[in-house]
């Protein structure tokens, strides 16, 4: 077996020195960030609450002017009379929610776990992407998701090959849908949870969060496949304009067979996903 050449073992000390170092910072402040995190999660229960509420005013003929998304959540927040306040609290909490999650994945990717660092890293980019979303409105401007949606739908459908990357993040935005069904269908909900199935609230409130959970990813899943679906339509039709988000894919189901009810169960269980946040930002794994 060779020995490392004398020269180089100060530097390859120090670099794992440094790296240690490293780690540890970033464990401190994700430890820092951690409180203000939380608040992240009340700040999504808020938004799902409020999408839940104008997904069901859609389906009802009421919703014309308001889109069940983040932004339309957002713009209802910004008409409250503490709108100003409310809006630059959520995005100090978001951002902090974001951060927290680059830096967990930062520390899973250095401990070599590469599944867990992309789910940090993903999160951190949404609620980062939520965060600037709120910033707009705080500084007393608006954003429009599905506007935002179609614009990078046609750069990417102007790029080479990019009917086939619009189709393939139609699969991929179905496949996380499916996979939410999946998870409101079973008892994966409690893996959001610290301590899995021994922590959360007890009793009858324990299985009322446990159920407003599985009822939320069951209503996120079915959402965000109809979202995937319109992709794919876009790529097969090359039509940029058939994409759309989140306020789409709930138009869409209001004009499918039985819309009205499915919508209104879509609305219902989206805020029911707002209770199972607030659950989080007390018991939850961030």
């Amino acid at each position: 077996m060779c020995a490392v050449p004398p020269s180089r073992e100060p530097a390859a000390a120090a670099g794992r020195r440094a790296g240690a170092d490293a780690e540890h910072r970033a464990r401190q402040a994700r430890e820092r960030l951690e409180p203000v995190a939380r608040a992240g999660f009340v700040v999504s229960g808020v938004l799902h609450v409020l999408i839940g509420v104008l997904a069901v005013r859609i389906a009802l003929g009421g919703g014309s002017g308001s889109s069940a998304d983040s932004s339309g959540a957002l713009g209802e927040v910004a008409r409250t009379p503490f709108g100003a306040f409310a809006l630059w609290a959520a995005v100090v909490a978001l951002a902090a929610l974001g951060l927290w999650q680059l830096l967990d994945g930062a520390l899973e990717a250095r401990a070599k776990d590469a599944q867990e660092a992309a789910k940090g890293l993903g999160k951190g980019v949404t609620y980062l992407v939520l965060a600037g979303t709120a910033l707009t409105f705080a500084r007393g401007g608006s954003s429009s998701s599905e506007s935002a949606t179609d614009d990078v739908t046609a750069a990417l459908m102007g790029s080479p090959g990019g009917v086939l990357l619009v189709g393939a993040v139609g699969l991929a935005v179905l496949g996380v849908g499916g996979y939410l069904v999946y998870k409101g269908c079973s008892r994966k909900v409690r893996d959001d949870l610290r301590g899995g199935r021994s922590a959360g609230p007890r009793g009858r409130a324990g299985r009322a969060a446990l159920w407003a959970g599985r009822a939320g990813y069951l209503a996120e899943g079915v959402a965000l496949a109809v979202v995937g679906a319109l992709f794919v339509v876009a790529a097969v039709r090359s039509d940029p304009s058939e994409a759309g988000g989140l306020d789409a894919a709930m138009r869409t189901l209001v004009g499918a067979p039985f819309g009205v009810a499915l919508l209104v169960a879509v609305g219902v269980g989206f805020a029911l996903y707002g209770v199972w946040c607030f659950v989080r930002a007390r018991w939850g794994e961030l």
